[in-house]
């Protein structure tokens, strides 16, 4: 077996140059594959959410506020979490994630300043409170923003 030889599985691929609409022998003729009259299959069928002139179910709905598009999802974790790492370590954002105390890190991780720190740790992680950085370096660690 070769590159060349492979091919798409049966029924997988199909063809968007198909000439609808050419006579009989083709297979799609006479209506074009559009039924019997009605309004879909005359030019000009109307856009997608259309209810036949009825107010259409998303004008129907209240719209409030606004999403910003520059937010970011930060998770938050407390110092007193990194309390299960060794005396000396270096904590990133991956060693939380295999410590099981971030799930999905999303856009980045925060520190907050709940709770106390025992040990000296090297926390690189994206953004720091000031009282959790005061608590990592009063315990004799590095706090360093990536």
């Amino acid at each position: 077996m070769n590159l060349s030889n492979l091919t798409p599985a049966a029924g997988s691929t199909q063809n968007d140059n198909f000439r609808r609409g050419r006579g009989h022998g083709s297979g799609n003729g006479k209506t074009a594959g559009k039924g019997h009259k009605g309004q879909k299959a005359r030019s000009g069928a109307p856009r997608p959410g259309f209810e036949g002139g009825q107010m259409p179910l998303f004008r129907r709905l209240p719209k409030r506020g606004f999403t910003d598009r520059n937010s970011k999802e930060i998770v938050a974790i407390n110092v007193d979490r990194l309390e299960c790492f060794e005396n000396g370590e270096e904590v990133t954002v991956e060693k939380l994630m295999d410590a099981g105390i971030v799930k999905n890190p999303r856009d980045g991780v925060k520190i907050l300043g709940n709770g106390d720190l025992t040990k000296k740790l090297t926390v690189r992680v994206n953004a720091f409170s000031e009282s959790a950085k005061a608590k990592i370096e009063a315990a004799g660690g590095t706090a360093e923003v990536i």
